[in-house]
């Protein structure tokens, strides 16, 4: 039997049998249907499958259809719904990237008013090394309001400082987000009392019309305040910043899921709205360059900030930035104290981030992580005694109650949440945001698919997601006796290491007030890249480096 198989197989290979039975079927269909026995459907099916198979066969691009024809599409069908049938039936609540179905659920939850409370316990290994909590009180306080804010503006020539939420949504741009997802966020932001970054594409139609704050986010290539050239327009950006609904500046320097690389938004997609929001021609490739033109160095980047500033009429103005060549952020840093001017704020992106499409390389290999870029920041801001004129913001998933207290601990202000907000609108993370696809209509511009987001529904949910995580971060901050999120230090957050349990404070490096200024050089980080920086140019100084161990 071995060898009469091994001998057919050798005239008709056996990996053709699918085929040779489509078009046994396809003939005796006929047959039948010409008897007046069967209809012509299944014959015309089994003949399709016939000819697809000769296609196969013929085709040069894919050899699994050429030596499996027909049978040989069943592979392209399953890894097409791969993704589905791991999230669906096979991947565990806390084993997805970037964000787990707990996290997910957590987010739905929340946004739709349900109950978030787990029974039986929790599920996380808390013998496991990385695991962390934050420290308890036997007096937790009793809070009036979970509408913790801080206020940004503490320069003098910031003279509309702006009450910001602890938690808001951040950066996503209309053209990246459907016209729905941007009505929904920020009725829910107007509903709720929190900022909705524009992102770099500015301030479209649809941000306007439910009236939230804003943040207008500016990136290198202008839009919003460009002429036709795409350099800088004073006279747009004033118009534009003096809006009531703009509560502060933001340039973006770079952001964490891509930095250092621009962006082009092909003509094909530069529809006339986007094109209005954009100040740019419709149907024209829309580019963002990898770098800005208006400024060369620090010190001109400080004279650009507080430029903005004056043009806005004293409102906060600010940079973002994911951390990369620490002597740049130095650099900035010396530019600060040669000038005198300071931003109002600064927003530390996290490599961790997401964007709706960027090479592989850039997110997962470029880029500091949140921690360590926020460190960075908040440690150097506290050695030169800048930190309370300096308000940080972070962004770099954050969904959870939890998330928000331990950033706050390691030196930030405010969080920002971009992909946590669209998991409220209803994003079931199909990671086809670049594809135009979009399963729910949140980063579609497909009419039709935008109509699957009823904007009053998803705006409650955007407004219960925000409500119900800070209800969760006041029961936090009571738990462990303090009267503000801002009051949570290092010294709450506890970490389970291979070592043993130690508190963050023990674990992460901090910086003494003053120490840079009194020219204390506390780390290697400081040691190796600070005298390296000048205020006159983001290129280090060249210095030598014999005997030095990079941190």
């Amino acid at each position: 039997m071995q060898a009469w198989l091994e001998r057919l197989n050798q005239h008709f290979p056996l990996r053709y049998l699918a085929w040779f039975a489509c078009a046994v079927l396809a003939a005796l269909l006929t047959l039948a249907a010409l008897a007046g026995s069967a209809t012509a459907v299944p014959a015309a099916l089994c003949f399709a499958l016939t000819l697809l198979g000769l296609r196969d066969t013929r085709q040069q691009r894919h050899a699994v259809l050429r030596n499996y024809p027909v049978i040989g599409h069943l592979r392209f069908l399953l890894e097409f719904i791969r993704p589905e049938i791991r999230q669906y039936f096979i991947e565990g609540d806390r084993e997805a990237a970037p964000y787990s179905r707990s996290q997910r659920s957590l987010v739905y939850q929340r946004a739709k008013g349900e109950s978030d409370k787990r029974p039986f316990g929790t599920q996380l290994d808390v013998a496991a090394a990385g695991y962390e909590w934050i420290n308890h009180s036997i007096a937790p306080t009793r809070l009036t309001s979970h509408d913790f804010r801080v206020l940004v503006g503490a320069s003098p020539e910031c003279t509309q400082p702006y009450s910001c939420s602890v938690f808001n949504i951040s950066a996503m741009s209309f053209g990246a987000l459907s016209a729905n997802a941007i009505l929904a966020l920020n009725a829910g932001a107007r509903r709720g009392g929190f900022a909705h970054d524009t992102g770099e594409g500015s301030i479209s139609q649809h941000h306007r019309v439910h009236g939230g704050d804003l943040i207008w986010e500016i990136g290198s290539g202008y839009f919003g305040c460009r002429d036709a050239d795409g350099r800088f327009d004073e006279a747009r950006f004033a118009a534009n910043a003096a809006d009531p609904q703009v509560k502060m500046i933001e340039l973006k320097l770079s952001q964490g899921a891509k930095p250092g690389h621009g962006g082009v938004l092909p003509g094909a997609k530069v529809t006339p709205e986007i094109a209005e929001a954009r100040g740019v021609p419709v149907g024209v490739d829309c580019v963002s360059p990898a770098r800005h033109g208006a400024f060369d160095t620090p010190v001109e980047l400080l004279q650009f900030i507080a430029r903005l500033r004056r043009l806005s009429g004293g409102k906060p103005t600010g940079l973002k930035l994911c951390i990369g060549h620490p002597w740049e952020w130095f650099a900035i840093c010396k530019a600060m104290l040669e000038t005198g001017i300071t931003p109002d704020f600064i927003v530390v992106d996290g490599a961790e981030g997401g964007t709706g499409a960027a090479p592989l390389e850039f997110t997962d290999h470029v880029g500091a992580p949140l921690q360590e870029g926020l460190l960075l920041v908040h440690n150097t801001l506290v050695g030169l005694n800048l930190r309370e004129r300096v308000r940080v913001g972070c962004a770099g998933k954050v969904v959870s109650a939890f998330d928000i207290a331990r950033l706050l601990a390691i030196g930030a202000d405010w969080c920002n949440a971009a992909r946590g907000f669209m998991f409220a609108l209803g994003c079931i993370q199909a990671q086809t945001c670049h594809t135009g696809q979009c399963p729910t209509g949140v980063t579609s511009q497909d009419p039709q698919r935008q109509r699957a987001l009823v904007v009053p529904t998803k705006a409650d949910r955007v407004f219960h997601f925000h409500q119900e995580t800070l209800k969760a971060l006041q029961e936090l901050v009571q738990a462990a006796g303090l009267e503000h999120p801002g009051q949570i230090t290092a010294s709450h957050i506890v970490r389970r290491t291979d070592s043993g349990v130690k508190l963050l404070a023990n674990l992460l490096p901090f910086v003494e007030p003053g120490a840079l200024v009194r020219g204390e050089l506390p780390q290697q980080v400081y040691r190796l890249y600070w005298p390296m920086a000048q205020a006159s140019s983001f290129a280090p100084r060249a210095i030598g480096f014999e005997g030095v161990t990079p941190p």
